[in-house]
């Protein structure tokens, strides 16, 4: 059971991949070799003293953590590789340029052949799986409510700029204006079935805390408390 006090969790990770050529290039699970999971303090509760006798009329600000998102920011590394299907290799290169991008979904069995824009029935779809309502400001819909983004490969699968539902995260503490060129770009896509995140590997650059990342992701969560702690499988592909 999912305890109610749990928030959005800020992950940094370290991930390194094994990126496989063979006859069908696509991502490649990645193995995730350190992580930190942190959340913020709750706010110190502010305070009036008044006189006996006056009426006060108060304009109250809050910032509550929204435990229907997670987060996760972190650096790649990883090698080339030619391997056989039994993982014998003939050949890797390990003075490489990390480029490409990171992908997680829910699912471990990702159909890249058939990757594409999520559809709006692809999103309420995970929405309701994750309990989101859609007309929320905090929905998925409403979270990635772009069409703004750069183009990229998904294996074979060539995603034009500015076709699929996006948003962009934050760079030192500041929101940026999204354009096709923003950092830490995340984009929404599915085979179909399952909802994928996508983000274009960034190369070492300053992240939301001023500190340098390769990349930023935000992600749905489960707004059922009874349910347990969602889990996410990250996918990274090295081009």
């Amino acid at each position: 059971m999912r305890n109610k006090n749990n928030h959005l969790n800020i992950v940094f990770l370290v991930l390194i991949v094994l990126a496989t050529l063979v006859l069908a290039i696509e991502p490649e699970g990645a193995t995730i070799l350190y992580n930190v999971s942190e959340t913020k303090n709750a706010s110190p509760a502010g305070y009036v003293n008044t006189s006996g006798g006056t009426f006060t009329t108060l304009v109250l600000y809050a910032e509550t953590q929204n435990p229907r998102w997670k987060a996760y920011a972190g650096n790649v590394t990883g090698l080339l590789t030619l391997d056989d299907a039994n993982n014998y290799t003939i050949y890797r290169w390990t003075d490489v340029d990390i480029t490409g991008e990171v992908y997680t979904s829910r699912s471990s069995d990702i159909d890249w052949m058939d990757i594409n824009c999520s559809s709006y029935s692809n999103i309420t779809y995970e929405e309701g799986q994750l309990n989101h309502t859609t007309t929320s400001a905090d929905s998925i819909n409403s979270t990635f409510m772009y069409k703004i983004h750069k183009s990229f490969y998904v294996g074979e699968v060539f995603i034009k700029n500015s076709t699929c539902r996006s948003t962009v995260t934050w760079v030192n503490n500041t929101e940026q204006t999204i354009a096709e060129n923003s950092l830490f770009q995340e984009i929404l896509l599915s085979d179909g079935n399952n909802l994928v995140y996508a983000t274009p590997v960034e190369n070492n650059v300053i992240g939301f805390n001023n500190k340098t990342y390769d990349f930023q992701m935000i992600v749905a969560e489960n707004t059922d408390f009874n349910m347990p702690n969602t889990v996410y499988y990250f996918y990274v592909e090295l081009v």
